[in-house]
């Protein structure tokens, strides 16, 4: 199975991992953009490091990755659901040179939020842009946030998007003292070639041969977005009758464009009545209670 999350345990020991491949689900994002190659090799660590940590965590809902900067890349975004689907996009200005995460946004800060499905109150996280690599910047927000030692190995390409993570679950008696550093001393070995051409089993055989592992049920990934019309109906509602009458005069309809997916809806004046004709309905029947 090319695009799948492997979760595996280390038996005796506090160190658990998850092992993230993305092939389709990759080229999704990628056929619905043209990325600068510098934009698009940060991007995919980025949706890999989502898939990953969103693999850890026990929700209903939606997990969002944010960066934002300052430099010619101002905005990425993952969102990657507990189904295990995901969408991303990003944005920038001008020319994209080669570099790290300090070249290409500069000063920002790094966001992880959380919104159950529920309609719960949503769970938000924020830092600043600590590191210069995707890797580097998680680490950061996991230490600092979350108390919780985690280390990230992220490789991408055109085709492929993959990576690995440990974490350290809390001490045990009979737990190997010395397993955290073994652990991660040995996954410092990976390659990013390895990562994007081995299978979960593979690295892990290849890495953890002399441990007792316990390997979990693979599970799938694939590229969703959870754009609709609805969504853009409640957007324009909160840009306002005036707002969209003055589009209305200008161009004669509405174009709205899902950035995640490139999808296009489009409101004339009949469809923006109904838009604003449904709101009074509603706030009507609030109003009646």
């Amino acid at each position: 199975m090319s695009d799948s999350l492997q979760r595996f345990l280390l038996e005796g020991t506090p160190v658990r991992g998850e092992i993230v491949r993305l092939d389709a689900t990759w080229r999704a994002v990628l056929e619905r953009r043209d990325y600068p190659e510098p934009l698009e090799r940060l991007l995919g660590e980025m949706v890999a490091a989502g898939a990953l940590l969103s693999a850890t965590l026990k929700f209903n809902g939606a997990l969002i990755m944010q960066m934002q900067g300052e430099g010619p890349v101002r905005l990425l975004v993952v969102e990657v659901t507990s189904e295990h689907t995901l969408r991303a996009t990003a944005k920038w200005e001008g020319d994209i040179e080669s570099g790290g995460i300090q070249t290409l946004l500069g000063d920002g800060k790094f966001v992880i939020t959380i919104a159950p499905e529920s309609g719960k109150q949503a769970y938000q996280g924020v830092v600043s842009l600590e590191g210069d690599t995707v890797s580097e910047v998680l680490e950061h927000y996991m230490a600092k946030s979350e108390q919780l030692d985690t280390r990230l190995w992220l490789a991408s390409d055109a085709n492929m998007a993959g990576g690995m993570l440990l974490q350290r679950l809390p001490e045990h008696p009979e737990y190997d003292e010395d397993a955290w550093n073994r652990a991660t001393t040995i996954g410092e070995t990976i390659t990013g070639q390895e990562l994007l051409t081995l299978s979960a089993r593979d690295i892990i055989h290849r890495l953890y041969h002399e441990e007792d592992v316990r390997l979990f049920e693979e599970r799938p990934t694939a590229f969703r977005c959870s754009c609709t019309r609805e969504r853009v109906t409640v957007m324009l509602r909160l840009l306002g009758r005036e707002e969209v009458q003055s589009i209305l005069t200008e161009r004669e309809h509405v174009e709205v464009a899902c950035e995640f997916c490139g999808r296009e809806y489009v409101f004339d004046t009949v469809d923006a009545e109904q838009v604003f004709a449904s709101e009074f309905q509603t706030m009507a029947g609030f109003t009646k209670h």
